[in-house]
């Protein structure tokens, strides 16, 4: 083999192996797809159990639980790398703590394809919605999270028993409210994802967030019991947990 065939063949190799190593291109993902939030509900590390389980809060008050719902709105995945947001359209929903699960998951539906790297809701119910009369879904009076036109939505709810308590058999009862002025509990939550999901076509990611009961009494308002032991009405009691509740959500896992 002369010279110049060897120079040839040599080239030859050299490309193919180039053209092997190269990186193939991503396909575009361009079809919406949907996003699963699941809620969970502990305090501190332990699962939430309604009814059964005894509990301390950061006073050293013992408490049961026998309700624990939360209105969960406005619900805004935030793009990653300055792409657009996706916010979901009427987005109310009501987090209702069972023990099968069933009220306690959302399904965004038709989210555009892409990158998302945090998420952000409110607690409670906008006050456009307070005062917008009689509604359905998760919104209708009739499901018990309401007042009245005057008060409006219960943001949260809780209910339960400790023996610290001066009432009768010990009840607890928390029914925050209050969307205007100087009683508004309305708490804007804003979280990043431990791990970014991707959304479109075949892709069906979910983000795992968690409530944890125990900050609800804890800080930066430490509840006594033996103090406060009803809420039923917006003003100082009921703005002092939406303090505490403001940061009482966490993402405990993300992902495909």
């Amino acid at each position: 083999m002369n010279l110049k065939n060897s120079i040839a063949l040599l080239t030859l190799a050299a490309a193919a192996g180039l053209s092997s190593c190269k990186k193939e291109e991503p396909t575009t993902i361009t079809n919406p797809g949907p996003v699963t939030l699941n809620f969970s509900n502990k305090i501190d590390s332990n699962n939430l159990v309604l009814d059964t389980k005894w509990y301390q809060n950061a006073n050293g008050d013992s408490f049961t639980v026998s309700k624990f719902n939360y209105y969960i709105t406005n619900v805004t995945l935030l793009g990653a790398y300055n792409t657009a947001d996706f916010a979901e359209k009427d987005s109310y929903h009501l987090i209702e703590h069972s023990s099968d699960g069933s009220k306690m998951s959302i399904s965004l539906g038709s989210v555009p394809a892409g990158t998302y790297e945090g998420i952000s809701f409110m607690i409670g119910v906008d006050s456009l919605h307070n005062v917008s009369g009689a509604q359905g879904g998760d919104l209708d009076p009739a499901l018990g999270n309401f007042w009245s036109w005057t008060s409006g939505y219960i943001m949260l709810k809780f209910e339960g028993n400790s023996p610290q308590a001066p009432t009768t058999a010990g009840q607890l009862m928390f029914h925050c409210g209050g969307f205007s002025g100087a009683d508004n509990v309305l708490k804007t939550v804003k979280l990043q994802l431990p791990n970014p999901i991707y959304t479109g076509d075949n892709n069906t990611p979910k983000i795992n967030l968690t409530a944890n009961v125990a900050q609800l009494f804890r800080s930066p308002n430490k509840i006594d019991f033996a103090v406060t032991t009803t809420i039923h009405m917006p003003g100082p009691a009921a703005r002092a947990m939406a303090d505490n509740y403001a940061t009482m959500f966490y993402v405990s896992s993300s992902g495909q």
